[in-house]
């Protein structure tokens, strides 16, 4: 991560970053490469993602919140494909004249997540920008070998699963760039709390991957809307599926907005940031899913079956009808 001895980068890394670096590996940031030898019998999972400001976090957003997302979407990934974190790298672009209390902020929260997550700093760079804060990480994780869960194993007859709740995070974007939805909406105050967490603290559901990994034939994180993502999955699987959306796990809060404005399901739906994990279990290995997620505090809901064909999936309403989405997922182009 360093530059010349004694530059202002140097400085910036050693003041917020090698605290952070205390894995071995890391080599105290003192050296342009880290080294990783995985364990006997182990696969090596990579992930990057990155997150812009003004795109997937907002300027006045808590800095140490926006650490915290940036690692934890990435988290996110291994989490659905079985995979334990074992490190990450880290490249932040600051703009010039960057304001100390943000960086101390913004590596603090860092720090507890990489320390919570077990998801150390490995090393990586800090560079300037003429635009907004970005940051990028690639996460590093392990698997037994051969049992990476990914995209292409459902099959028919599998039931559809979800973690968590859907849709709460678009939501909290809506109230943080309108607060005058909270009225409209006619929530109560821990509602709006609720909501606007969820965008700038997404729940990875890493205490999942082991039994993401034992039970479930395909599964990917939702990051860019429910519609969009499991598509991708039945796509890569050569499938299809029916869900139900009267089955879709929807938090108080969000209930609460839908109830005085039914057509933000279409958003909720398919407009991302959810970071929950939608998978595809046989039905013989229902139960023993349904227990080891009970067992990790992580809850769950059927939404639905795969069923044979190439096209979309369906999403139907209680009367088995269709619902059509103008956009069925989050892009950037």
């Amino acid at each position: 991560m360093g530059d010349a001895p004694g530059s202002a980068e140097d400085r910036l890394i050693a003041r917020y970053f090698k605290p952070l670096a205390k894995d071995p590996r890391a080599l105290g940031l003192t050296d342009d490469c880290a080294v990783m030898t995985p364990p006997a019998g182990y696969d090596l999972v990579l992930k990057t993602d990155a997150i812009v400001g003004g795109v997937h976090f907002l300027p006045d957003d808590p800095p140490e919140t926006i650490g915290k997302k940036a690692l934890r979407v990435n988290l996110s990934d291994l989490a659905a494909k079985g995979a334990v974190a074992s490190g990450f790298l880290l490249v932040l672009a600051l703009p010039a004249g960057f304001d100390e209390a943000w960086m101390e902020a913004f590596a603090r929260g860092l720090g507890e997540d990489a320390e919570a997550f077990g998801a150390p700093l490995l090393g990586g760079d800090t560079v300037r920008t003429p635009g907004p804060v970005m940051v990028s990480i690639s996460i590093f994780g392990t698997v037994p070998h051969g049992t990476m869960v990914t995209r292409m194993g459902a099959k028919i007859g599998d039931l559809v699963m979800v973690t968590g709740s859907i849709g709460d995070a678009v939501l909290g974007l809506k109230l943080l760039r309108e607060p005058q939805l909270e009225t409209s909406w006619g929530l109560v105050p821990n509602h709006r709390n609720h909501l606007v967490t969820r965008y700038r603290l997404p729940q990875p559901r890493n205490a999942l991957a082991e039994a993401t990994r034992a039970h479930a034939s395909a599964a990917m994180d939702i990051s860019d809307g429910l519609v969009g993502d499991l598509g991708k999955l039945c796509a890569a699987s050569g499938v299809s599926a029916d869900i139900s959306v009267w089955d879709l796990p929807f938090s108080a809060a969000a209930q609460s907005a839908l109830k005085s404005h039914p057509l933000l399901s279409e958003e909720m739906l398919t407009e991302g940031d959810d970071y929950e994990i939608v998978c595809t279990v046989p039905p013989s290995k229902l139960d023993a899913f349904r227990s080891a997620a009970s067992t990790a505090g992580v809850p769950i809901a059927e939404i639905g079956r795969i069923v044979a064909g190439n096209a979309a999936p369906r999403f139907l309403d209680r009367d088995g009808r269709s619902l059509f989405f103008i956009r069925t997922s989050f892009s950037h182009f």
